[in-house]
C-alpha cells in the first residue's frame, strides 16, 4: 500500500491524465449509444411524441414485469431481429434494459442501421421501479 501512495506521489500528472481519459471514455461511450433520460422524461416523450420503448432485457425478466407498450428483443436478438423496428425509424427510440448497461450497445447497432433518436433509460428498470412507476406483467 506504501508503494502505491508512493507512485501516486512521483507521478501524480500521469494518474490526473489517466483518470481523465477514464472519464472522457465513459462520457464518449454514453453518447454513442443514445442519450440518458429520466423517467420523468421517458413518460413525456411516450405520451407527447409516441416514443417507442424498446426493451432488451430477456423474455423471462420482461414478463415479470415491464413498461406498458415496450416492444421486448433480447439484448441477444438484436442483430436478427432488428428488421422488426424498421416501422418506427422516424419516432424516438427509448431503450431500457436492467440496469442501464446493455441498452448503451443496443443504441450503437440501432444508430448503424439508421436509426437517429435514440435514447436510454437512465438507471433501467431499476429506475423505474424505483419510482414505483406501474408495470405490466405478463
Amino acid at each position: 500500500m506504501d508503494q502505491l501512495f508512493e507512485f501516486v506521489g512521483n507521478n501524480y500528472i500521469l494518474i490526473a491524465v489517466f483518470i481523465f481519459l477514464l472519464f472522457a471514455f465513459f462520457i464518449n461511450e454514453g453518447k454513442q449509444g443514445g442519450a440518458a433520460i429520466s423517467t420523468s422524461n421517458l413518460v413525456t416523450l411516450v405520451n407527447r411524441e409516441g416514443a417507442v420503448i424498446l426493451d432488451v432485457r430477456d423474455s423471462k425478466e420482461f414478463g415479470a414485469g415491464h413498461i406498458a407498450g415496450a416492444v421486448n428483443i433480447p439484448h441477444s436478438a438484436i442483430d436478427s431481429r432488428i428488421g422488426e423496428l424498421d416501422a418506427h425509424k422516424e419516432k424516438p427510440m427509448v431503450l431500457v434494459c436492467k440496469m442501464g448497461q446493455h441498452s448503451s450497445s443496443v443504441g450503437r447497432k440501432l444508430k448503424t442501421h439508421g436509426f437517429e433518436d435514440v435514447r436510454r433509460l437512465s438507471g433501467g428498470m431499476a429506475e423505474w421501479s424505483a419510482s414505483n412507476l406501474p408495470l405490466v406483467k405478463t
